[in-house]
């Protein structure tokens, strides 16, 4: 069983859940995913919709009955999951908020057939809040044992539980996103210029992500020389405003291609296929799922030298790392495009990414859940 986001969710957390219960159900494994009647309520959620427009996952048995604010459900569900005795639960941790819900359910839903893994994003959030960590302890304390997607993420856990089996397995690759298509069918599709360098900052915008570190990269002086273009796709999950501001100010004009709206699945290939280089240039992070599209798509990339990212772009083999500041990000994304190093680093990735497997990650669920005692 997996307890988590799921279709008619939209997003990475979903994307992660389903595909890997593709994986499990491919190794004749029994999948059920439970997701949420309500994930946040509206006034808490800072983009436009919660919810998918892509049709449901037919090969996917998805129930929808976690409500992550009404506690009377969280008892209902986790006496209904207790009936159900699953073998294993697996459940992704994100959130600090989320850790009253799901520590209830696994404390109601558990016995002595059941055992319960926890996929962790973050222990510590990326923006604070009051409650933070009795909520992550709270929702720690009756998971079995851990998967950490990143070095930060594993020291962090080691704070609130230093003794319970954990492992670290890097991000799978996001490979639920089409098959390639040409950079010169890609740019047609989003009406680029086929002879332009092109640069892509993908996914939510936070202030964490550091949009506002590559605008002022794009106004440096090498970013003018090489007239490079930025196409910035995803939805702003904050006040759009200062980023606006910004734009006008450093007179950035057609320089930059702000996509600002919910990128739907099918069109995700066309951002990737039509970019030269993704960059990254987030102020803190654990790991990035926006890393591992890139490694789909064969995308070199720029990213800072924050958290887990350095672990998932070796600096100088599929792209280049760089401080979290304006000017080192232009340095690297100078140094890309100055060196020609698509053709190496193309070939790098497509080797880099051999580890990082839906399988090696269902292999080390098996491992860890056989070591449960």
């Amino acid at each position: 069983m997996i307890i988590g986001t799921a279709y008619p969710f939209r997003g990475g957390l979903a994307a992660y859940n389903e595909r890997l219960a593709e994986e499990l159900q491919h190794e004749n494994h029994d999948v059920e995913i439970f997701t949420f009647t309500v994930q946040y309520p509206e006034f808490l959620f800072p983009g436009k919709s919660q919810y998918s427009t892509d049709p449901a996952p037919a090969h996917l048995r998805i129930k929808r009955l976690v409500n992550s604010v009404n506690p009377l459900n969280w008892i209902k569900i986790g006496r209904t999951i207790r009936k159900m005795k699953p073998d294993l639960i697996l459940i992704k941790f994100w959130l600090p908020i989320m850790g009253p819900a799901f520590g209830t359910l696994l404390r109601l839903g558990k016995n002595k057939n059941t055992k319960v893994i926890s996929i962790l994003d973050n222990v510590v959030p990326h923006e604070k809040r009051p409650g933070d960590v009795p909520f992550t302890k709270y929702f720690l304390k009756p998971v079995d044992a851990f998967i950490a997607m990143s070095q930060s993420v594993l020291n962090d856990l080691r704070v609130f539980e230093p003794n319970k089996p954990a492992s670290l397995i890097p991000h799978p690759i996001y490979d639920n996103y089409g098959e390639h298509i040409s950079k010169e069918a890609a740019r047609a599709n989003l009406g680029l210029q086929p002879g332009k360098k092109y640069i892509l900052f993908f996914g939510f915008i936070r202030a964490y992500k550091g949009l506002d570190l590559l605008l002022k990269a794009m106004a440096d002086e090498r970013m003018k020389q090489l007239d490079v273009h930025a196409i910035v796709a995803g939805e702003f999950y904050e006040d759009a405003t200062p980023y606006q501001q910004l734009l006008q100010e450093l007179h950035l004009g057609d320089r930059v291609l702000m996509h600002t709206d919910f990128i739907p699945n099918e069109a995700v290939k066309n951002y990737f296929c039509a970019a030269d280089l993704v960059v990254q240039p987030y102020k803190s992070a654990t790991q990035s799922g926006i890393s591992q599209i890139a490694y789909h798509f064969d995308k070199p990339m720029v990213v800072t030298n924050v958290g887990g990212l350095t672990e998932m772009v070796p600096n100088g083999v599929v792209g280049f790392q760089a401080e979290p500041e304006p000017a080192s990000i232009a340095a690297a994304i100078e140094k890309y495009f100055t060196e020609n190093r698509e053709a190496d680093m193309v070939a790098a990735l497509q080797q880099e990414k051999l580890k990082y497997s839906w399988h090696r990650l269902a292999t080390e669920i098996h491992k860890l859940a056989d070591n449960i005692s």
